[in-house]
């Protein structure tokens, strides 16, 4: 008599609870990281922007003979930027302008406390 034998052609009910959980922790590991990175990526944006409009500003006023305490002019700023004049960052807060001087641009306190922790140094904005 010859006997029958069954090929195992599927996975076991068990077997893919087990790797549906172990995808699961993968994520949960890697979630914390992923946040971080996000954050991260949007302070340097931030900065970037900051950065960016702050020399247009210098430029600006080296050009127009402004000194210090003159009020800026961000039309006129904005012709020395290769992109549009940015009133706002990535997380809608504004840009604090001041006067032609040390400090001319600011990023808003409420976008500093939204990224902190993630290792962005503010520096003079």
């Amino acid at each position: 008599m010859k006997t029958i034998r069954r090929s195992r052609s599927a996975f076991t009910l068990i077997e893919i609870m087990i790797v549906v959980a172990i995808i699961g922790l993968l994520a949960v590991l890697a979630l914390p990281s992923m946040v971080k990175s996000r954050k991260q990526s949007q302070g340097r944006r931030v900065m970037n922007d900051a950065r960016v409009m702050d020399d247009a500003i210098e430029q600006w006023a080296l050009e127009n003979n402004k000194v210090d305490g003159q009020t800026i002019d961000t039309v006129g700023a904005s012709t020395y930027l290769k992109t549009s004049w940015h009133t706002k960052d990535i997380l809608q807060n504004t840009y604090n302008l001041t006067v032609v001087g040390s400090t001319e641009l600011s990023i808003n306190v409420a976008t500093k406390s939204s990224l902190a922790g993630v290792g962005i140094d503010w520096g003079v904005y």
